[in-house]
């Protein structure tokens, strides 16, 4: 074969190679671009028709009735504090007491020297004995003057003198005894015994100490059981107080702030309201009645004070993370049957602790307490459970201070 024919063939494979290859460069495109159309078509008909669900939490509307429950600081009062006090000038002989001990009313607790008393009430009885052995003379006199009237032998003038050393003996006997009693009572000063039942105090005397009248406290008496506690009501819940305490008294508990839960929880009644309201502060003092058999509210300790002044009946009751306060009032979003979000407009009308008593719902609702912040109205939503302090605010009895 000559070079001629040599070039030729060459050329020729050449050209079959380039086609070849052209060919395969075309097919590979081809399958690239239906595998990105594929994959575009796939993506499109995967995304959403509208706007993405927002997870939210929610929990019902409750119906129910709801207790209005106040909450103030009080101070634990005893309802009676005596300060014993001697009568008369004198000298401790004897203490019958101890610091610290219960009394009862009557018991003896201080002696004193009382022997020039005794004397007085000796010399008393004395002169009344001298006085009632004149009298009895005085009588039979008289009684013999009259005999003698009768028979003529004296005359009416000396039946009256008689008769007037008998009333002025019967005046002298009179005072005698009134001066026996007095003595008798100035004696008694000399035992001093306890005025009322409760716990005594300090004791501030001893045997030989000279104690004077209205100078020297002896003692305090103090009652612990029952015991009050006193604290102030807002004047706006002044006439619920007051409508409850005519009614036959309003439960009250007290809370010791170093024994928390049910251990350290004390029920009593409301009992006492003042007669005016202090200007300064806004408030009326009141009181309430605690048994206190073992002894676990002190004078002058602090307690938590918690009492229902008025229960609402048949109310709607949501939590009061659920309410949004804007500018034309307040509002909170519910989910629609649809699954959408919807915005209410409701009226607080009455709250305590973390619930709300609202209008503009029927009960029954789902609102919404967690994830409104991305919220808008008809946006879908996908609900969660709420956390446990949301779900916190449908406990049945509220906690804080009420208000309307």
């Amino acid at each position: 074969m000559n070079r001629k024919q040599e070039n030729t063939s060459m050329n020729k494979r050449q050209r079959w190679g380039s086609a070849l290859a052209a060919i395969v460069l075309v097919l590979a495109i081809g399958g690239g671009y239906e595998q990105y159309v594929r994959a575009r078509s796939s993506a499109q008909s995967a995304q959403p028709a509208g706007p993405l669900a927002v997870s939210v939490g929610t929990v019902l509307a409750e119906r129910r009735d709801f207790p209005l429950v106040l909450e103030a600081n009080g101070t634990v009062t005893p309802l009676n504090t005596v300060e014993v006090h001697a009568q008369v000038a004198s000298v401790v002989t004897k203490v019958h007491i101890r610091e610290g001990q219960f009394v009862k009313a009557g018991e003896p607790m201080f002696t004193l020297d009382s022997r020039a008393d005794q004397v007085n009430v000796t010399k008393a009885e004395a002169q009344l004995t001298k006085d009632q052995a004149t009298l009895a003379d005085a009588k039979r006199q008289l009684e013999r003057s009259k005999d003698l009237l009768h028979q003529n032998f004296v005359s009416q003038s000396a039946v009256d003198t008689n008769q007037a050393q008998v009333d002025a003996q019967l005046a002298a006997v009179a005072a005698d005894k009134a001066a026996i009693e007095a003595a008798r009572v100035a004696l008694g000063y000399g035992r001093i015994d306890a005025p009322s039942a409760g716990r005594v105090g300090a004791i501030s005397v001893f045997p030989g100490s000279y104690v004077q009248p209205g100078v020297t406290t002896l003692v305090t008496i103090t009652q612990l059981d029952p015991i009050a506690v006193a604290f102030n009501l807002p004047q706006r819940n002044l006439p619920d107080a007051l409508a409850r305490l005519a009614s036959g008294g309003v439960d009250v508990t007290a809370q010791l702030p170093s024994v928390p839960g049910a251990e350290g929880r004390l029920h009593g009644k409301l009992q006492f309201v003042d007669n005016a309201v202090d200007a300064n502060s806004g408030t009326v003092k009141v009181k309430a009645l605690f048994e206190n058999k073992q002894q676990r509210l002190w004078p002058g300790a602090y307690v938590n004070v918690r009492f229902g002044i008025e229960t609402l009946k048949n109310v709607v009751v949501v939590p009061q993370a659920a309410i949004i306060q804007g500018v034309n009032g307040k509002t909170l979003y519910i989910v629609q049957d649809d699954g959408r979000a919807a915005l209410r407009d409701v009226e607080v009308l009455a709250s305590a602790g973390t619930q709300a008593v609202v209008s503009g719902l029927v009960g029954g609702e789902k609102v919404v307490v967690e994830g409104r912040q991305n919220l808008r109205p008809g946006v879908p939503v996908a609900e969660q459970p709420p956390r446990r302090e949301s779900l916190a605010s449908t406990a049945p009895t509220p906690a804080g201070a009420a208000s309307r």
